[in-house]
């Protein structure tokens, strides 16, 4: 059974916003839905079958791994559901309180935000990113963009739209403006994607027109061209103030960056290859050690913590980095939906490979998140969810 308790300090702005006997009505009362994604193949789950930019996947497994989570926590309502045009009918006929979002989409082409914006309309509050972060996350040059306006470094970019003739750089001054005489390599990659999929590296202009064509002869979505870095590649977790460690909920007035860890290359890797070709081990990556690079570590935690707060986020997400070859560190994404899949023998997960030097386990990742979005409901915006005050009230 997970033992939990609040920490009380001295400051009541250093307080989550419930205390242990509100905590244990929600704990028996609180209905909660872990939402997957929607097959579009299946009857009934959208009204035209569309496409899809992004390789899909369900995540139903990981879903039921956080749905287990919240059980062992002490939630006694949890359900799972798929995101399809019959959610909201599901969501209230089950009566729900809550909602963990869970879920890259169905189909369509900015399929991460649908499941938000459709809960906002509900008026469904829930573990996730707003639409908004959502869309602009997973739609990579929005967020290098972003990240040029707040002034944090990220390498040389454009973004290439198809349809309108192959792709030919030496035709277009947008290709001069972002990279200048600068010929090579790049990184060619998916605008909209996951797991590293269809990433391409290339030495030369030349080879990059077959790249971004190939890509977008697949996606049929814009192509994200960058400057190659040669450098070391890390990710970082960071997610809300309110933490879980041994069961012990904390208020710690920042946000929370944990868990960074550096990927390993194999021979002839330049990439880090994705997981559905070569599955994440241990071996792949190890947890970098502030014993030995504090300075690392500190500005790995430092450009977290700033995105978080610079994109006001209000859930988990993680950061992957690579430094150039001057060893300065450079954001490449930002993950809205990391793996949250629960740890063992056979399977990991780079987030929760450094929980163990926080003092916490699985659960309290899993109850950290949901405690951070029960705070903000409940510290911030409790006329909003009447339905929920009124079981702690």
């Amino acid at each position: 059974m997970f033992q939990y308790e609040i920490a009380n300090g001295p400051d009541s702005r250093q307080r989550p916003a419930f205390g242990e006997r509100e905590l244990s009505r929600l704990f028996r009362s609180l209905r909660i839905a872990v939402i997957h994604g929607g097959d579009k193949e299946d009857p009934g789950s959208v009204i035209y079958r569309s496409h899809n930019p992004r390789t899909w996947k369900s995540y139903e497994e990981v879903a039921g791994d956080i749905a287990a989570a919240l059980r062992r926590i002490g939630f006694r309502q949890v359900e799972l559901l798929p995101e399809d045009m019959r959610l909201g009918d599901r969501l209230r006929q089950a009566r729900t309180h809550l909602a963990w979002l869970n879920s890259g989409g169905v189909q369509g082409y900015n399929p991460l935000c649908h499941a938000p914006a459709l809960l906002e309309m509900l008026g469904m509050p829930y573990v996730g990113h707003s639409p908004l972060n959502a869309s602009a996350f997973d739609n990579k040059h929005v967020f290098k963009r972003e990240l040029v306006a707040a002034g944090l470094p990220t390498s040389r970019f454009m973004a290439w739209r198809g349809g309108g003739g192959a792709f030919r750089p030496h035709e277009t001054g947008r290709f001069h403006r972002a990279f200048g005489d600068y010929a090579g390599p790049f990184i060619a990659k998916p605008d909209s994607g996951r797991a590293s999929l269809d990433v391409h590296v290339v030495d030369d202009v030349e080879s990059l027109v077959d790249a971004v064509n190939a890509i977008y002869a697949k996606t049929r979505n814009l192509v994200l061209i960058e400057k190659y870095l040669p450098g070391r590649e890390f990710c970082i977790g960071v997610a809300g103030p309110v933490v879980s460690r041994g069961g012990v909920l904390e208020h710690l007035g920042a946000p929370f960056a944990f868990s960074a860890v550096e990927r390993h290359f194999d021979a002839g890797e330049r990439i880090f290859t994705s997981m559905d070709v070569k599955p994440i081990t241990g071996r792949r990556f190890h947890a970098v050690d502030p014993e030995f690079e504090p300075e690392l570590v500190e500005e790995l935690g430092a450009l977290a913590r700033k995105i978080y707060m610079e994109f006001n986020c209000e859930t988990l997400i993680r950061i992957d980095l690579r430094s150039d070859d001057k060893g300065r560190l450079h954001i490449l994404e930002a993950n809205p939906k990391p793996d949250l899949k629960q740890p063992g023998p056979d399977r990991t997960c780079l987030l929760s490979s450094g929980l163990a030097r926080e003092r916490m386990s699985y659960d309290d990742l899993i109850f950290s998140q949901i405690a951070n979005t029960l705070h903000l409901l409940l510290a911030d915006r409790k006329d909003t969810v009447p339905h929920i005050a009124a079981l702690v009230d």
